[in-house]
């Protein structure tokens, strides 16, 4: 681990040996000065001057799918198996390879996927903040787990690095702990639920709080005082499936574990599917927590079938009044941000559900939990025949009605969001999934060229799109 000639790559990355710890967490590959004079753009400070958390909105994005693998984000580091191998997660992915060729090929992904281009095109994109992924593997890794272990670690650090020079702030997020608190293929480990659940939810409670311990060590040196901004404590917990009371009782000795061990960055806890509202009141008097909630219609078999005319409804007047309650402790938590939100009107895109499920857009999501599975077309109704083909188009072949839509649709949400503290677009960047990278959106015409900069805001009348000539069905 310490060996930097068995590094994939040591760009940027100090080389010089050091034993060193912080937390129990290397510090090597760091140099020993940083500067925080930089800023992304003339809309925000310096990152050695205050942010106005609350009164200048964050724009954001997340960079996923790097440090915790995301089939949909890279499915060709899963497309070339057969389905009866089951690698479906970084899990089964690792699991499938060995140890050995594990690294050999989940590091080079970490090497290549993200670069120092990555951080200067994210600032000149317009944008202020990053939101990074990462799994608790990159910290520690328990008997039985097959996932590369701390070889994350170094890269993460080097992306923080990257984020400094062009003055991007860092929301860090905690996106996986032990046992899966979701069951999601982004957790890791798709399936059941080990985390609080199951044989050893009470042990893996511990082990997280553990790795906060030690996070929150790290990430207390003075040098991430004015980078990391926003400590996540962990990724969409799945609160509709986890006793409730546990998960605040885990919230709030995270919380206090981070505090005690010197951080002063905001510390974010994600809504866990609530619903906005239901937060009303919790969690109260712990200073500098914020809620993070995440939207999307295209998960919600009610949501994905509204007409174009009605998504835009929708993010403008139903998200927008949401945000604006949720920030207010007699109708809501209070602070509140957006850390996932994304332009797609459909879950067609390949692996989104995961590895071998279909899609609700056309019917065809069949899962192992029959209660969860949609075998009927949820695209509006009357609206013709429901398919893929065309929502997993190449952004060449959308229509000019289509891309008006799917910006305003955007600049909608972003106007809602910036209602509270802001949002984290998912994601920057994919390999084929164009209505989930603001990279590729942008250059499709799909997404403002500057972040800041935008047409639509939610005060004019959102045009019938249908009635324009776009197909409901796309």
């Amino acid at each position: 681990m310490l060996d930097p000639f068995t590094w994939y790559d040591t760009v940027d990355l100090n080389v010089t040996y050091t034993n060193a710890t912080v937390g129990g967490l290397s510090i090597m590959g760091l140099n020993s000065t940083w500067d925080d004079s930089k800023r992304p753009n003339s809309n925000v400070p310096p990152l050695d001057q205050k942010f106005g958390y609350g009164v200048t909105p964050i724009r954001g994005v997340n960079i996923g799918g790097w440090l915790v693998l995301e089939p949909f984000i890279t499915p060709s580091l899963f497309s070339t198996y057969d389905s009866k191998l089951g690698v479906v997660d970084e899990y089964t992915l690792s699991q499938h390879l060995g140890s050995t060729e594990a690294v050999k090929a989940i590091e080079k992904h970490y090497a290549t996927f993200v670069t120092e281009q990555t951080l200067a095109s994210i600032a000149a994109a317009g944008l202020d903040h990053v939101r990074i992924p990462y799994g608790y593997w990159a910290v520690t890794t328990y008997p039985g787990d097959p996932y590369v272990p701390k070889i994350s670690w170094r890269y993460l650090l080097r992306g923080i690095e990257w984020a400094r020079k062009y003055g991007l702030r860092v929301n860090l997020d905690l996106h996986s702990v032990p046992g899966s608190q979701n069951g999601w293929s982004h957790s890791g480990r798709q399936g059941n639920i080990g985390w609080i659940n199951g044989t050893d939810g009470q042990l893996n409670v511990q082990r997280s709080l553990d790795i906060h311990n030690q996070l929150s060590q790290f990430f207390a040196q003075p040098r991430y005082k004015n980078i990391v901004t926003i400590y996540g404590l962990l990724n969409e917990p799945k609160m509709i499936s986890l006793p409730i009371e546990p998960v605040l009782n885990w919230t709030r000795d995270a919380f206090n574990i981070v505090r005690k061990n010197g951080v002063q960055a905001y510390v974010v806890f994600g809504d866990g599917f609530l619903g906005l509202p239901n937060w009303q009141g919790k969690l109260q008097g712990l200073d500098g927590l914020v809620l993070d909630v995440h939207e999307y219609v295209i998960f919600n078999v009610d949501q994905i079938a509204f007409t174009h005319q009605n998504k835009i409804q929708y993010a403008c007047s139903g998200w927008g009044v949401a945000m604006v309650q949720s920030l207010n402790v007699a109708t809501g938590f209070g602070p509140t941000l957006c850390g996932e939100w994304s332009q797609a009107d459909t879950d067609c895109t390949q692996y989104l559900n995961n590895v071998g499920v279909g899609a609700r857009w056309d019917g065809t999501l069949t899962t192992a939990d029959p209660g969860n599975q949609v075998l009927t077309p949820t695209c509006p109704k009357g609206s013709g025949t429901c398919n893929c083909k065309d929502a997993n188009a190449d952004p060449s072949k959308y229509s000019t009605e289509y891309k008006q839509w799917l910006r305003m649709f955007a600049e909608a949400q972003m106007t809602s969001f910036e209602r509270s503290w802001g949002w984290f677009y998912w994601t920057w960047d994919t390999e084929a999934a164009v209505q989930w990278s603001w990279k590729k959106g942008v250059a499709a015409g799909i997404l403002p060229p500057q972040a800041y900069q935008r047409d639509f805001n939610c005060s004019s009348p959102v045009p019938d799109y249908a009635a324009l000539g776009l197909p409901e069905t796309y």
